[in-house]
């Protein structure tokens, strides 16, 4: 496992992550400007189909973690095993569709698989679920991409299959569009992203 001061020596843009007050009005750009509701990606929706208990119509209070030190090693953990141990297939190779939300099979999956499966294990761990949340992007080829936001007092940190580092969300290549509400899992709440580097969103 890395150490969270190894990690910090080698991504720049956490240095001095813990240092910080831990408290979201100080700097509001550490975390996503959530708009208001949207359709849930049709993926979502037809995962939650197939997948009952993992979408219950429920609602709870949102929870920000405190990323204590073992937090954040656990975070990195995590991360890594599941990209090392789930190997990149498109969904037109694994399922014959072009978008099919699912946890991996036999060990391949393209970016959902990668993410439901971390939301998963993060859950088994004692993550909360309001805090683990599935996001949609555009990549910088313009493509639809899914990572995992975590909630954290240090801002909204990104869990991605196509960049190693756990990065805070303003710091990755990607145009951030929807993600789930941290109020229910089958509710999702459309993203303001209003920095320079803009690119077309995912239609609703």
């Amino acid at each position: 496992m890395k150490t969270l001061g190894k990690f910090l020596s080698t991504t720049a843009v956490l240095l001095g992550l813990f240092g910080l007050a831990p408290t979201a009005h100080a700097d509001p750009g550490r975390f996503m400007d959530m708009k208001t509701a949207v359709k849930a990606p049709i993926g979502h929706r037809q995962f939650c189909r197939d997948n009952g208990w993992a979408c219950q119509n429920e609602r709870y209070e949102p929870v920000v973690v405190k990323l204590t030190e073992n937090r954040w090693n656990e975070l990195i953990a995590i991360n890594a095993d599941v990209n090392r141990r789930v190997r990149p297939m498109t969904d037109a190779d694994l399922f014959g569709k072009e978008e099919y939300w699912t946890y991996p099979v036999d060990g391949y999956g393209d970016c959902e698989e990668y993410v439901l499966e971390k939301q998963r294990v993060l859950i088994e761990a004692g993550w909360p679920k309001s805090a683990l949340l599935i996001t949609v992007a555009k990549d910088i080829q313009n493509g639809g991409h899914a990572v995992l936001t975590v909630r954290t007092d240090h801002g909204d940190m990104i869990l991605d299959n196509q960049i190693e580092a756990v990065l805070p969300w303003y710091s990755t290549p990607y145009r951030y569009i929807k993600r789930q509400s941290a109020s229910s899992p089958v509710k999702w709440t459309g993203i303001s992203d209003t920095r320079v580097t803009t690119v077309s969103s995912i239609s609703n």
